[in-house]
């Protein structure tokens, strides 16, 4: 198993910018895991300038669920995998799911984002590859008004600490400039 790098924070902070960056220095093959999805033009610009700025080296799937059983699928001689990102990984399973907010869509939403999220965990502990896995803070805000909006970012931050406790290290990414938060527990 190599290192796993968990890089968080705000829209347009410079995470997968950073994650690229690592990765270009490791030298590494990389395997690309991309989860977004064109929702619209806008959305569909975006994923055309990612897909410009990798390198043609680098190979690339696009997923939008099951990514830790994608990964062992297509890592072949990969030895470091960047999934950019977690936040749209969820994103893909509240479409998925509906958006309904009844305890029981609640609670198979609460389901299935663990699921993803420990399948994943388990791909990069027995994966013979380093991995950078790029997620949005989007805890630090207001309370959101809507109730839908309030279990997303709550599932979210359950998949993040899910993932901070699985990595090496955690970096959080603040107007391009990244700070190391591991290690998360504090001694006294």
């Amino acid at each position: 198993m190599g290192k796993c790098i968990l890089i968080i924070g705000g829209a347009r902070s410079g995470k997968s910018r950073l994650a690229m960056e690592l990765a270009r220095k490791s030298g590494k093959p990389v395997l690309f895991v991309a989860t977004a999805t064109a929702g619209d033009d806008e959305m569909a610009q975006r994923i055309a300038m990612h897909r410009k700025e990798r390198p043609a080296g680098w190979s690339t799937i696009e997923v939008t669920t099951d990514v830790g059983k994608h990964i062992k699928q297509n890592i072949g001689g990969a030895r470091l995998v960047i999934v950019d990102c977690i936040t749209l990984l969820v994103n893909n399973i509240f479409n998925e799911c509906g958006y309904q907010t009844t305890p029981q869509a609640e609670a198979l939403l609460e389901e299935r984002v663990a699921s993803e999220i420990n399948s994943l965990v388990e791909c990069v502990r027995g994966a013979e590859a380093s991995f950078i896995v790029v997620t949005n803070e989007i805890g630090l805000g207001l309370v959101p008004a809507e109730k839908a909006s309030r279990l997303y970012r709550d599932l979210l931050g359950k998949a993040n600490q899910m993932l901070a406790k699985c990595a090496d290290e955690v970096y959080l990414m603040v107007a391009g400039i990244s700070v190391k938060v591991t290690p998360a527990s504090p001694e006294l």
